[in-house]
């Protein structure tokens, strides 16, 4: 598969971060099934509870737009205003998401460029997790 559209999306996506707080910019780019892609980036609240990240930014505007089939998602961060240099991994909170709308084989895309990237599971990322079927 070539990632290339959803890193791109990715890394645009991070200069629309609203991180004052911590100064992490992250940007994630959601790639459905059929082909159509949903972003998000991290938006942070002085109270820190409300804070959400890119991930799950991403996710939530996919599934409340009737989009529930997921094959990837790239997520690229690192210091606001320059250029990631370090793999930002998703917090355990959006892995949790994921488990609930994806299946272990889901890629997760982490990446500082389109040519420096590294291609995960979430099986991989989370392995044991909890989820619907945990629930009968």
């Amino acid at each position: 598969m070539n990632y290339s559209d959803i890193i791109k999306e990715s890394l645009r996506m991070r200069e629309m971060s609203y991180c004052p707080y911590s100064g992490h910019a992250v940007g994630a780019a959601l790639l459905t099934k059929d082909g159509r892609i949903y972003t998000g980036c991290n938006i942070e609240s002085a109270t820190y509870s409300p804070t959400i990240c890119a991930e799950r930014t991403a996710i939530f505007k996919a599934v409340s737009e009737g989009s529930m089939e997921f094959s990837a998602i790239a997520i690229s961060g690192g210091p606001k205003g320059k250029n990631p240099t370090k793999y930002s991994f998703p917090c355990g909170v959006c892995r949790q998401v994921m488990a609930e709308f994806c299946t272990d084989d889901f890629i997760i895309i982490v990446c500082n460029s389109e040519d420096e990237y590294e291609v995960h599971t979430l099986g991989e990322l989370l392995p044991h997790s909890f989820g619907k079927e945990d629930m009968s």
